[in-house]
Formats: C-alpha cells, structure tokens, sequence
C-alpha cells in the first residue's frame, strides 16, 4: 500500500500544479489578456481527470490500508475522503457548466470557479488529515 500512498502524494502536487496554471490561464482570459480556446477546454479535462485519479488512488488506498490493518476507517480519513469526493464533484460541476457557456469568457469563468472552489475542499480535505507534509 506504500506504493499507492506515494502515488497519491504525487499527484496531488500534479494538480496543485494544473490547478495554478489554469487559474492563471483564466484569469488572463477573463482580463482579456489571452484569447480563449481549444486549450481552455483542455486544461479543465486535464484537472478533473487528475481529481479522479487522485480520488481513486485514495478509495484503493483507504480499503487497502483497512485490510491490512485492525483499523479499518479512522475518522480523519474518511474526512478527508468524503470531503476530497465533493472536491471532485464541484470540479466536474462547474467543467460541465462552463462547456455549455456561450462565450470565451464564460468558459473561463466557470472554470476558475471550479479549481478556486475545488481547491479550497482540497486544502480543508488535507487538514483533516494533519496538512500538506505527510
């Protein structure tokens, strides 16, 4: 289980990383900086996938690691699961809706609201479990 453990801490920086550069990203849509475009889309696909990897590492991690172990579900890490699980369904939310957005604008700002919105559950998801250095 420690190889899924430290493939979930990988990717977890892998979407702090997406989730910054789409934030950017959208805000220079939005200020009229960039263009929007097909990359748009892209980097909102990109993101959400990456929640639902991350997720699935964590479920296989959770149950594997209740297995093993006398402990089944502590209380910090179901927590953390149910909360990182509506992350990711807020992400998905607001990547669907901003598909349906009649303009470059509205896509951007659809999709800002998702990682600003999804990352704030992630950061009190990763507090129920003790922060960002296990």
């Amino acid at each position: 289980m420690g190889f899924v453990l430290m493939l979930h801490s990988i990717v977890r920086w892998v979407i702090v990383l997406a989730a910054v550069v789409g934030a950017a990203r959208y805000v220079l849509v939005l200020t009229a900086r960039a263009s929007g475009g097909r990359l748009d889309r892209g980097l909102m696909s990109g993101y959400t996938g990456l929640m639902d990897l991350n997720a699935l590492l964590g479920i296989i991690y959770l149950i594997g690691s209740g297995i093993a172990t006398a402990v089944w579900f502590p209380l910090p890490r179901v927590e953390h699961m149910v909360t990182n699980l509506v992350a990711v369904g807020v992400a998905h939310l607001f990547a669907s809706r901003g598909r349906r957005a009649a303009d470059d604008q509205g896509l951007a700002r659809q999709n800002l609201l998702g990682i600003v919105l999804s990352m704030l559950l992630v950061v009190i998801a990763v507090a129920a479990i003790g922060g960002w250095s296990r």
